[in-house]
């Protein structure tokens, strides 16, 4: 059995929107290229050939990538009321006592995780640490560069 990937409803219609998009016209601009190579000749010394067959693998390898995530969903569903712990779609304010700084991040599924825009996965070193927490809780996050010490100020939604 693969392993569920987490998605909000926002994620899903991302991976579904990707996928259609590949499907449809990723496919035919890939084909309009190899056809308009192939138009160069010689197909054994011929680098936009190449080119237009490696992109096409490509295409081809993240449409069953996606096709693989979308049979393994699991919809985040919406927290209902004021958030407790620290679950996949809460938003959680920490405070660094090193860096005597807060910073606040978006917990998700390992699809949706964009951490320049504060979006980390659940399977990330700080979601890992986060995860089944509450306010007060001061966690541990085994970092390459040393432990660093998280307090959890605010969850929410």
């Amino acid at each position: 059995m693969a392993k569920a990937i987490k998605v909000t409803d926002d994620g899903l219609k991302k991976l579904q929107d990707e996928l259609e998009y590949l499907k449809t016209e990723g496919r035919t601009d890939i084909a309009e290229k190899i056809k308009v190579a192939r138009g160069y000749g010689d197909l054994s010394e011929n680098s936009e050939y190449d080119d237009a067959k490696n992109e096409q693998a490509k295409i081809e390898a993240r449409i069953v990538e996606l096709e693989a995530m979308l049979k393994n969903v699991e919809i985040i569903k919406d927290i209902k009321g004021a958030a407790k712990t620290v679950v996949v779609g809460v938003k959680v304010k920490v405070y660094d006592e090193e860096f005597e700084e807060e910073d606040e991040y978006h917990v998700v599924g390992s699809t949706e995780a964009d951490p320049v825009n504060n979006k980390i996965s659940d399977e990330s070193p700080v979601g890992r640490a986060l995860l089944g927490h509450k306010v007060g809780d001061v966690v541990t996050v085994e970092a390459p560069a040393g432990d660093i010490k998280l307090k959890i100020v605010k969850i929410s939604k």
